[in-house]
């Protein structure tokens, strides 16, 4: 029986590649999208990335669910708000490059302050203390308005200090390339950490605590470490969001914004590294541009993660790396047509549902005052039951030509793996 052939790549180059790619990126993007919007989502998406990673260090590495990540990324903010006032206000040589590091200090010591009731527990139990912690931190933030700002929070201005060679990062694409620098060595740490001893010990954490306890390691402080670690790079996250909004409110560390890291993180994946790097660029094309075009953005973002719980707990970083080893194997021919199938009947059952969605809200909404709106170019009038039902049979025949081509890919899909089980080599004797 012939065997699957890969062509090999070393390690080394191969991670060399993808590092110098994803530098390149951060340093071609701004000059690609150039305006005001694209560099400020751009930076959005740096600092965004950092704390997904760092949520990622809890969930994915340690499979600690968290409820209160926000309080970390959240005072690192309000850390870094603070130093930049106080630099400002008394003239102490405090380089804007510097006050990331600032938060990121906050978070770590919060972190290890909290950190240490929370890991004392692991699995739900530790899911409810970090939710208790999360609420407790935010239900404070109005009783000291002089930390926290009360409910107009805490003002602060990026532009301090002499400039170092005409830098004030006071433009928008100077922040961005400080925002890029601190994503590029964050990211790169934290993957290094993933590989270190301790990192490994993390997952053996994961996986199974009794038996790193049987060899003579203590679970709880593996846990602890990792905490604080995950609130260092988190509380950098949080300093770089102050810097570019010069403005933290107590929603920063609230119970919302905490679920937002959790949502991306797990649609981006949490089983590989790069997972959360894509639920955090989905993260702010989802806020910044899904939400200009809908008010109905969170109904379509829970439908979504209901989904990708449902048929994919991988992620979408787990789909792309199986759809990448199926074409390494040369069997992706074999899924293109029903794949195309897939892609057909997707788009009909989307327009069916979005329509009935974007009609109801604008029915709730905007029906008083204009009862028509165009959805995809198409004019609509809540008013007329035509167009309700229209809306409602192409859901519906959408929906089932939707499940008939997913039941074909999935039948083509499963007998593809199960071909390129069968070629791996030690499968025969496996079986």
């Amino acid at each position: 029986m012939p065997t699957l052939h890969r062509t090999h790549i070393p390690a080394r180059e191969r991670q060399a590649v993808l590092w110098g790619g994803f530098a390149f990126v951060l340093i071609v993007a701004p000059l690609v999208f150039q305006s005001g919007l694209a560099l400020t989502a751009l930076s959005q998406m740096g600092y965004m990335i950092i704390i997904c990673l760092s949520y990622n260090l809890l969930l994915g590495q340690g499979g600690m669910l968290s409820f209160g990540h926000a309080v970390y990324t959240g005072l690192g903010a309000f850390c870094a708000a603070h130093a930049l006032n106080h630099a400002g206000a008394e003239g102490v040589p405090l380089p804007v490059s510097l006050v990331p590091l600032v938060g990121g200090l906050g978070g770590a010591a919060v972190a290890a302050v909290l950190g240490w009731v929370s890991t004392r527990k692991a699995h739900v139990p530790f899911a409810m203390i970090t939710m208790g912690v999360g609420e407790l931190v935010f239900a404070m933030t109005p009783m000291f308005p002089g930390l926290f700002g009360g409910e107009g929070g805490v003002s602060t201005n990026r532009v301090v200090g002499e400039p170092v060679f005409g830098i004030t990062f006071g433009p928008q694409i100077q922040l961005y390339y400080l925002i890029a620098t601190y994503c590029f060595a964050c990211t790169a740490l934290m993957f290094l950490f993933t590989a270190t001893p301790l990192g490994r010990m993390l997952n053996a954490v994961r996986d199974n605590p009794e038996r790193v306890a049987f060899v003579g390691c203590d679970p709880q402080t593996v846990r602890y470490i990792a905490f604080v670690i995950a609130g260092f790079f988190a509380g950098i996250g949080g300093g770089l969001f102050a810097l570019n909004f010069e403005l933290v409110q107590g929603s920063a560390v609230g119970g919302l914004t905490s679920a937002s890291y959790l949502l991306y993180t797990y649609i981006g994946g949490t089983l590989l590294f790069f997972g959360p790097i894509i639920g955090a660029i989905l993260s702010v094309l989802v806020g910044v541009l899904l939400s200009e075009f809908t008010k109905a953005w969170a109904l379509y973002l829970g439908l979504a993660f209901m989904l990708i719980v449902m048929y994919a707990p991988g992620g979408l970083s787990a789909i792309l790396m199986a759809n990448l080893r199926v074409a390494a194997s040369g069997k992706f021919s074999r899924l293109v047509k029903p794949g195309s199938a897939l892609l057909a009947a997707t788009p009909v059952w989307l327009a069916g549902v979005t329509s009935l969605v974007e009609m109801t809200y604008h029915r709730q909404i905007h029906a008083p005052l204009n009862p028509t709106f165009r959805h995809f170019g198409v004019l609509l009038d809540v008013s007329d039951g035509a167009d309700w039902a229209g809306a409602a049979a192409l859901a519906l025949v959408g929906g089932v030509l939707f499940e008939c081509a997913r039941r074909g890919f999935v039948r083509h899909w499963r007998m593809v793996q199960e071909e390129m089980h069968a070629l791996e080599p030690g499968a025969e004797g496996a079986s």
